[in-house]
């Protein structure tokens, strides 16, 4: 373990061109995996249709989805410790694209949603080691411009999906949303053979019953969260999250024996990498808030046309995209604590100051308001995620980006459930969206306090 920690020590980054190759086909196998989240949301009503569903049972397309993922990104991240991160990159892609192949083939819903399971994995795949290859892949001085790309991508991806999902729909039935991802996993797949970065990694068996442990827990809590969104019954949803307390109480428990844990527990004993993985939950759930709560509210409150609504939406990517690479570059030189509070307190005036617009604003009025959000949001990530990489031994980078993605995920989650509650107990529907944009700014006020609380004593990072 030793020699291997010393080898991992002495690489930094790749050499360019090939860095820049190796970027690219980072790149193109996160934005697969994310879009793929957030596409199926639009078809569902015309899934559904075609197949012959309700609309309530058509909701498992995308539920089934995102419960694989969940389940996978721990034990994936940690099978790339042991295998290799490049190797299970691969293999993440290899599968998404049978199942993407799978998924435009469906003619029923079993078959559809069996396939997006293990799309769901593929893609977990893909998620699970992204942040240890952009380690490997940028040397250590230019990291927070390697994480500026991977959150350019990551919240871009998940911003603009709706938009490129309506755009295939225009032109094309449902199934090309899937057998749109073919050619360009392809490529990345042929591209990772002699781009990604090849990183000596420690041997010691995979641990099994961890993996098992943590795909009942984050699977049920995944199913009693989206439960609470969807209505179901109190009885079910309370018996699904009792059960997965008590598998993440064992789960936890046999983390604390393991010399390697899947879950890095240790890791959470250091202040500034438990505040930071606090701090992109409650972010993540902010942003839920209002990228589902937002279409609703320039519709419904605001009387905006389906077009126009696209189109006010979409200063939320381009500030993102503008934003992330300066923060980029000023992550590699101030602290993120600053950086997250300044960039969250950006994100909570933007929801706002949305919620408090007048009955008839001008688009520009709009406009200035939702690009805030997506600026706000890049500076508090890219200098965020860079902090959670650099904190941990480098031989572990994969046990951190599974850590990474599961926040991301639970706090999408999260963020969609609430404004589904608020929408089933807020009686009027002009009302319920500002009060989910106000309970978004609320968590986002929650992670200024955690983000700041990074520039104190002993949990202070680099």
């Amino acid at each position: 373990m030793t020699d291997v920690r010393a080898a991992l020590e002495a690489q930094d980054g790749l050499p360019v061109p090939r860095r820049y190759w190796a970027v690219a086909t980072i790149t193109l196998g996160l934005s697969l995996s994310v879009l793929s989240t957030a596409i199926a949301n639009v078809a569902l009503p015309a899934m559904g249709r075609d197949l012959g569903v309700d609309p309530a049972t058509s909701i498992w397309i995308v539920t089934a989805y995102q419960i694989a993922v969940t389940v996978a990104l721990l034990p994936l991240s940690s099978l790339g410790d042991i295998l290799g991160y490049t190797r299970v990159y691969r293999a993440g892609i290899a599968v998404f694209l049978l199942a993407s192949l799978a998924c435009a083939l469906a003619d029923s819903l079993q078959t559809l949603v069996i396939a997006r399971v293990f799309q769901g994995l593929g893609a977990a795949g893909i998620m699970a080691v992204n942040a240890a290859l952009v380690r490997f892949t940028y040397p250590r001085a230019q990291l927070g411009r390697g994480m500026g790309v991977n959150t350019l991508i990551v919240a871009g991806s998940s911003a603009s999906g709706p938009t490129i999902a309506a755009a295939i729909l225009a032109v094309a039935p449902w199934p090309w949303l899937f057998a749109f991802n073919l050619p360009i996993g392809l490529a990345a797949l042929i591209l990772s053979i002699w781009t990604l970065p090849r990183v000596r990694v420690p041997r010691y068996p995979f641990d099994w019953p961890s993996a098992v442990l943590s795909g009942l827990t984050f699977g049920l809590l995944i199913f009693g969260v989206d439960g609470i969104g969807h209505g179901q019954r109190l009885p079910v949803i309370l018996g699904v999250l009792l059960a997965a307390l008590i598998f993440g109480w064992l789960f936890l428990r046999r983390q604390k024996a393991l010399a390697t844990p899947m879950l890095p527990i240790d890791l959470f004993k250091r202040p500034v990498f438990a505040l930071s993985v606090l701090s992109s939950t409650l972010a993540f759930t902010a942003q839920g808030c209002g990228v589902v709560a937002l279409p609703f509210y320039l519709h419904d409150v605001l009387g905006r046309s389906q077009v126009e609504t696209g189109l006010l939406m979409t200063p939320w990517p381009v500030g993102l995209a503008l934003a992330a690479p300066i923060a980029g570059r000023l992550a590699d030189r101030h602290p993120a604590g600053l950086l997250g509070a300044i960039g969250l307190a950006c994100m909570c005036g933007g929801l706002v100051s949305l919620a408090l617009l007048p009955a008839d604003p001008a688009s520009w009025n709009i406009a200035w308001r939702t690009a805030l959000c997506g600026i706000g949001f890049a500076l508090f990530q890219t200098p965020n995620n860079r902090l959670m990489v650099s904190n941990i031994p480098r031989e572990r980078s994969g046990s951190a980006g599974g850590i990474m993605s599961t926040a991301r995920l639970m706090g999408q989650t999260f963020g969609a459930a609430i404004v589904a509650m608020v929408f089933g107990l807020v009686a009027s529907s002009s009302t319920a969206p500002t009060v989910a944009l106000l309970i978004g700014a609320g968590f986002a006020i929650l992670g200024i306090a955690t983000s700041g609380l990074r520039l104190t004593g002993r949990a202070r990072g680099p």
